[in-house]
């Protein structure tokens, strides 16, 4: 798979399919993730039927790559050959995530610690299937932080073959700060990430971490591969608006208005009509729509009401153009 410039990060609770299908009428470009998925979890999905409620998602989302989460090698390979099979694009594997649940079990940014057991993981992964394997990582864990430290990592994991490497900025302390917090409190240190690129020119090198502007999107891609964006995606979707044409040469863009983006919209209704789904599964994931803009929070008003009144898909495909004429002006 050919490089992808811009991805949006995977988030537990927000980058769902709902989600995804919202932000495909805004970019086709632009490479989605999944939320993290355990490779346990798919291991025992495949057993009783439940393998859509985890790895389900419409064509419409491609290009897709689903990140899983865990330790042991075998469970990951069989997981990602599952995956493979549901059509993803890339497989990557979660070691950033400082949260308790994800140390509990062992993986997640505590596997930093343990470089020769990510490449066994990813190795294995990569020999089950053809699609590109990547890896998602922090700078640095506790204090195991220093740029040697994080050379190193990359040194022994892509010793292995794999040769995409998305890291955030920031390293992660694993006690004493909550995953919201380490977002935030340890200072970016983007120079590490960039002399990463130096000094590994053979990789590919995608940044992580409080890019929420097309210029510093454009700064960063100076020098790394990659950038990928987190929080102000959901929360500021419109900002992709013109990244078709910006960042992949398209002659044009999906939308070319938020009214566009409504009108596409409707039809969602009756795609979760059929996965047996409310409207609440999308409504939530759109409330940034309009952010910045006069109207923004009316928007957000009319969309907090009808979550609240729990409306059917078939009441809310038709409120759905009072949505859009309501707005359309904005």
């Amino acid at each position: 798979m050919k490089n992808n410039p811009i991805s949006i990060a995977p988030m537990m609770d927000y980058t769902d399919r709902h989600y995804r299908y919202f932000m495909r009428q805004i970019s086709k470009k632009v490479l989605l993730y999944t939320e993290m998925v355990v490779s346990s979890t798919i291991k025992y999905a495949s057993k009783d039927g439940r393998l859509d409620k985890y790895l389900g998602f419409s064509p419409q989302e491609l290009p897709l790559c689903i990140q899983l989460g865990g330790n042991n090698p075998q469970e990951l390979g069989e997981a990602s050959i599952i995956c493979q099979d549901y059509g993803y694009s890339e497989i990557n594997l979660n070691v950033g995530c400082p949260s308790n649940r994800v140390q509990s079990g062992a993986f997640g940014a505590c596997l930093m610690k343990n470089p020769n057991l990510v490449a066994e993981c990813l190795l294995t992964m990569k020999n089950k299937v053809s699609i590109p394997i990547s890896v998602k990582h922090r700078i640095g864990v506790d204090d195991l932080d220093s740029y040697e430290d994080l050379s190193n990592f990359i040194k022994i994991v892509s010793s292995v073959g794999v040769n995409k490497f998305i890291i955030h900025a920031r390293k992660a302390w694993l006690q004493g700060l909550s995953p919201k917090e380490n977002r935030t409190v340890p200072p970016l240190r983007y120079e590490e990430v960039y002399q990463i690129k130096k000094d590994f020119p053979h990789l590919n090198i995608e940044i992580n971490g409080q890019i929420k502007t097309i210029q510093q999107i454009s700064t960063n891609l100076e020098k790394v591969d990659g950038v990928m964006i987190g929080r102000e995606a959901y929360e500021n979707p419109w900002l992709f608006s013109e990244f078709d044409t910006t960042f992949y040469h398209q002659k044009s863009n999906p939308s070319s208005s938020r009214e566009e983006v409504l009108l596409k919209m409707r039809e969602y209704p009756q795609i979760l009509k059929n996965l047996h789904l409310s409207p609440h599964s999308f409504i939530r994931h759109m409330m940034g729509l309009y952010k910045g803009i006069k109207g923004a929070r009316n928007y957000r008003s009319f969309l907090t009401e009808k979550i609240q009144e729990k409306v059917t898909n078939e009441q809310f495909l038709n409120e759905f153009l009072e949505l859009n004429s309501k707005f359309s002006k904005q």
